[in-house]
């Protein structure tokens, strides 16, 4: 199992909240289950791997995967929530359990959340955190190509496309990835 490896002393990264300017990036719990369930609908994840959960169960297991591997140290999940209201707008994520020095960025916002700049903003919050925090050679996200708001934010970051390939979801959807390398000395534009 490949682990973050943290420049200073680990924080604690079940309680750990990052903020941004206008949002806050709070660790994965259980008390965000019903948001998760109810905004990881069949449209959010047209592009995506992952399909929306069947019930509230799937949702918990999902939860309770993501905290042990925060707790193991090779996964960072967070909930994306408003700074000035506290409302859940949707879930990001830093994945190194397949190698942790060059880890997967992967973001999801519910829908009426989508167009306002979050996701780019709590994509470069997690950035700027972890080029602080964590021994990183560089981050890769992964996108299908029709996805353009979310092509975006890589290239926000000065991401270059490194793969680009066909990927067969578990539902049987054809997905065409690109997936771009974002330098862990990453400009913010």
């Amino acid at each position: 199992m490949n682990l973050f490896k943290f420049v200073n002393l680990q924080p604690d990264l079940l309680s750990l909240t990052i903020e941004g300017d206008r949002i806050r990036l709070v660790t994965i719990s259980a008390r965000f289950e019903q948001d998760i369930f109810q905004e990881f609908t069949e449209e959010i994840t047209t592009y995506m791997i992952p399909s929306p959960a069947k019930n509230i169960e799937e949702t918990r297991k999902f939860i309770v995967a993501s905290r042990y591997g925060i707790k193991a140290g090779y996964n960072l999940q967070f909930v994306i929530l408003s700074k000035a209201t506290g409302e859940f707008l949707g879930n990001c994520g830093l994945h190194g359990e397949i190698r942790a020095i060059t880890p997967e960025i992967g973001i999801w916002l519910k829908k009426n959340a989508h167009g306002k700049g979050y996701g780019r903003e709590a994509v470069h919050t997690l950035v700027k955190w972890s080029k602080k925090n964590i021994d990183l050679d560089y981050f890769i996200y992964p996108v299908d190509i029709r996805n353009i708001p979310s092509r975006k934010i890589p290239e926000s970051l000065g991401g270059q496309i490194i793969e680009q390939s066909q990927v067969k979801t578990p539902t049987g959807k054809i997905l065409d990835y690109l997936v771009y390398k974002i330098p862990s000395i990453a400009s913010f534009s």
